[in-house]
């Protein structure tokens, strides 16, 4: 047989087509933009978004939401229920089209002035595609004053719908499914998530009610906001905006393009500036646009003319100052759009965007004009919204000048010996290996020096006191000699958390160039104070090294105790005590020298040899008393420190009796 024969043939027959549950079951991710979790989650919003979807059109004020120990989901609303009786016109039931039939629904005519005009669900996908990705699925609809109930497993109905009287009964739809981990790699949807989606969908619905019991706590929430997005706006700024909150809304018609349909729109708006708080939330036909689209834009464009036309107009750009951006006003803006449209183009089914052209160009002037009025009628809070974007671009620029100035201070780093002044390196390229002591002037660089091992030990010594680095800004700590030479020789870049910190983070722990950073001064009252600074440094620009226990301190002994041919060294009045309880005859006690007068055996002996020295693991537990203590003796609270040493100074007395 030829080896062409043995080959899998390609021909008319190789070409099939996915046919009913099989559609969405092998295939996910087409529907659900994932086969993971967040698919999964999808799956959720696309029933959650009927019962929405029901509710804005008036039928039924709240929703209830169960999330099952077996990670089930029950959702059920009090609106008309869904049609499943049969239909004439198409043949068939509606049960049929609504759970089995992709491309069925009862929204195709919102553009017509018919029902849901605004609405979530208009692809006639979700709840088919929910029942197909499902193990089991259970409808329970009441309308018509009967009780529906139909019961799917994989995709394939079970035992057909049946249909009792039930008179009393209120109208509504009530479903629960099990989504199936055939279809999804996971269905452990946390709490986490359906407590995001309620709260984003009150906020949205106004007035509408959402109740979710989460059978695995016991726990149950409930989310309401009876204004909508301005009782939310009043949340995120806590009441202390920079500017009261501004409200408006409008409705309009329009089209993408000339020979497309005309839609209708209708948006809210809600925004407010803020010196601590920023978000930005877009919303169309109450699903979260994660990545806007249109709306977005808009903004964008919207706030950035206005703005800076009345920056202009003020005169308060300085000469030949570069105008505003909008990541200068996104600092201090706190902005909310609701919005609706009879016509929506997403991006994809995951409804994370939207791309109307006109929605796009509407909101622009409207927001446009609408700010410029703003302005004019409120001239105080536009001072103070001009000010503060003002100062948010005079920051950024100076965080752009601070980030050139690290790149240009921290390039050239592989050729250190030449680069960072009396750097001593050690050979082995090893990093496992390689350690580096950071050392108390040259006298100390000298003992080290004679005193270590070459071949993974490296020195650099410090010149004169640190800068103490909570209290000076990053312009001058950049431009310490000392502090840009310490970052050189570490390698792996800096950490810098400030509001402006646009490509300013550079840090890489891969490209650290030590297994141990040990830091190692004289055991008096200037040597803690210079570990002291060295370690708030580190402290504030690469904390990570704290984090992942890479920083170490050298503990120097404060005795040395000579008795007879043995030498003992005591690193505490109590280790020194104990010392001498064991010794026998005569012994003679030397107060511990400064590192620089030390013997290179001794450095050896009890700073340096792995096997003797002491070191002390400098690390990241309790961090945010660290961060307390820090900012607290070396930071801007004046008051505190004063108050912290008439109260507790006394517990250090005897640190400053070492000589």
């Amino acid at each position: 047989m030829s080896k062409k024969s043995n080959e899998l043939s390609y021909n008319n027959e190789s070409i099939t087509s996915l046919k009913g549950a099989d559609r969405v079951r092998l295939r996910p991710g087409v529907i659900f933009g994932s086969d993971g979790l967040e698919g999964c989650q999808h799956s959720v919003f696309e029933i959650l978004s009927n019962s929405i979807d029901e509710a804005r059109e008036g039928h039924g004020n709240r929703i209830e939401i169960i999330r099952h120990k077996d990670y089930s989901i029950t959702i059920k609303d009090f609106g008309r229920g869904i049609p499943v009786d049969y239909n004439p016109k198409e043949g068939c039931y509606n049960w049929e089209l609504v759970f089995c039939e992709l491309y069925a629904g009862g929204k195709y005519q919102n553009n017509s002035g018919e029902n849901y005009e605004f609405s979530l669900g208009l692809n006639g996908l979700g709840t088919c595609a929910t029942q197909y990705s499902s193990r089991y699925m259970d409808a329970v609809i009441y309308r018509d004053d009967y009780r529906y109930s139909l019961h799917f497993e994989k995709g394939e109905n079970v035992g057909g719908m049946k249909k009792e009287e039930a008179p009393q009964m209120p109208t509504g739809t009530e479903i629960t499914w099990l989504p199936d981990r055939d279809v999804f790699t996971d269905i452990a949807i946390p709490l986490s998530y359906f407590q995001e989606i309620a709260k984003k969908q009150a906020i949205v619905n106004a007035g509408l009610t959402f109740y979710l019991y989460d059978e695995e706590s016991e726990t149950s929430f409930t989310y309401c906001y009876e204004n909508g997005i301005k009782d939310y706006l009043e949340e995120l700024s806590g009441g202390k905006g920079l500017t009261d909150i501004h409200y408006l809304q409008t409705e309009t018609k329009g089209r993408d393009r000339e020979d497309k349909p005309e839609y209708k729109l209708k948006f809210e708006v809600a925004f407010c500036f803020h010196n601590e708080v920023n978000v930005l939330e877009y919303y169309h036909n109450s699903s979260f646009l994660e990545y806007g689209g249109s709306p977005d834009k808009a903004v964008k464009s919207a706030f950035v003319f206005a703005i800076d036309k009345y920056i202009k107009n003020a005169n308060q750009y300085k000469k030949e100052e570069k105008k505003i951006t909008f990541s200068d006003i996104e600092d201090s803006l706190i902005l909310v759009i609701n919005s609706f449209s009879t016509i929506t183009s997403y991006e994809n089914q995951t409804k994370k965007a939207i791309t109307n052209k006109f929605i796009q160009e509407a909101m622009t002037e409207y927001l446009k004009e609408q700010l410029e009025i703003y302005f004019i009628e409120n001239k105080m809070e536009a001072d103070k919204i001009a000010a503060q974007i003002l100062a948010n671009k005079r920051s950024r620029e100076t965080a752009e000048k601070t980030r050139i100035n690290i790149r240009k201070k921290l390039t050239g780093t592989l050729d250190m010996n030449n680069r960072v002044d009396k750097f001593v390196n050690c050979r082995t390229k090893d990093i496992q290996r390689r350690e580096l002591y950071i050392v108390e002037g040259d006298s100390a660089l000298g003992a080290c020096k004679l005193g270590r091992d070459a071949e993974f030990q490296a020195i650099i010594p410090i010149r004169g006191k640190i800068l103490n680095c909570l209290k000076a800004d990053y312009n001058k700590i950049f431009q310490n000699d000392i502090i840009t030479d310490l970052l050189k020789v570490l390698g792996c870049g800096v950490e810098l958390k400030t509001k402006h910190n646009y490509g300013l983070n550079a840090f890489d722990l891969s490209q650290l160039r030590w297994s141990k950073v040990i830091l190692c001064t004289d055991a008096d009252v200037d040597g803690f104070q210079i570990r002291t600074l060295l370690l708030t440094m580190l402290y504030r620009l690469v904390p990570t090294l704290i984090m992942e226990k890479k920083i170490f301190i050298a503990e120097s002994p404060l005795y040395e105790i000579i008795s007879g041919k043995q030498t003992y060294f005591a690193y505490s009045d109590a280790e020194k005590a104990s010392i001498l309880a064991n010794l026998k005859g005569k012994y003679k006690i030397n107060r511990s020298k400064g590192l620089g007068e030390n013997q290179p055996e001794m450095m050896w002996e009890t700073t340096m040899n792995p096997q003797t020295r002491r070191l002390i693991l400098v690390t990241p537990d309790e961090i945010r008393l660290t961060q307390e203590k820090f900012e607290l003796l070396l930071g801007e609270n004046l008051k505190g420190r004063k108050e912290f040493i008439e109260t507790q100074g006394y517990k250090y007395l005897d640190l400053s009796d070492i000589n």
